[in-house]
């Protein structure tokens, strides 16, 4: 079941190329919704990843599970962080199911990956408790730093895929129209657009100006009320009553 997604635990780790990127986005994500939610109890989350965001969210939330198809991941996690109560289930996304509900659903950085964002996204609105949140994070195409590369015409089509993306198991690119439609098409309403992480630069750029925390925080506190420039989006969603 999960030789497919094992062959990309390469890129989950300090080694990967754009780990820099990773960590700056995967630390910033949690705390914002962290923020935003203080008042809920139970979440569900989808992958594992590097797991940081499941670590925190663990350790934050009563009730916290999350789902992965890929033992490696999973072993990964517990290694890195065998205090964390979170309750992991091995399963594909598509395949998962219980009678629970929950407060929020977290896919942070998830329909980039899968075979059928649509399917997914469907599947999971009968998980969420009545008046729950779902919170979906995707990669942004459109981002500042690939509109200036296009503009500077190192980058051909601003939404093809690059390397990092292809070491990361991604099948797409989002923009804000896309993220938008998909979440609409599968009977959710939109109630926040936000973006992660205003960069200006290529990492390989901006790794050497040894930018502060502070700057870096700034960035990210920036970039919330400018999503079609970030490097990621994350939108907040709720399902459409019937």
């Amino acid at each position: 079941m999960s030789n497919a997604l094992d062959s990309y635990i390469g890129a989950y780790s300090d080694r990967f190329g754009f780990a820099f990127d990773n960590d700056i986005m995967l630390n910033w994500y949690p705390q914002r919704i962290m923020k935003l939610c203080q008042e809920h109890h139970s979440i569900l989350e989808l992958g594992v990843g590097h797991g940081f965001s499941t670590n925190r969210f663990s350790r934050f939330f009563a009730s916290h599970t999350v789902i992965d198809g890929s033992p490696s991941v999973i072993a990964q996690f517990r290694e890195n962080y065998p205090d964390s109560p979170v309750e992991i289930v091995e399963s594909y996304f598509e395949h998962f199911d219980t009678e629970r509900t929950f407060d929020l659903i977290v896919m942070g950085f998830i329909l980039e990956h899968v075979d059928n964002p649509q399917q997914v996204l469907e599947h999971f609105r009968r998980f969420l408790a009545p008046g729950g949140r779902l919170f979906a994070l995707v990669p942004n195409g459109e981002s500042l730093h690939r509109r200036i590369g296009h503009a500077a015409g190192k980058l051909d089509d601003m939404m093809k895929l690059g390397q990092g993306d292809l070491e990361l198991g991604h099948q797409r690119t989002y923009s804000v129209s896309r993220l938008t439609d998909e979440l609409e098409q599968a009977g959710y309403r939109i109630v926040r657009k936000e973006g992660v992480f205003l960069k200006p630069l290529m990492t390989s750029q901006l790794q050497p100006l040894g930018l502060s925390n502070e700057i870096i925080e700034g960035m990210c506190t920036v970039g919330i009320d400018y999503p079609e420039l970030c490097c990621a989006l994350m939108f907040e969603a709720q399902v459409e009553p019937t």
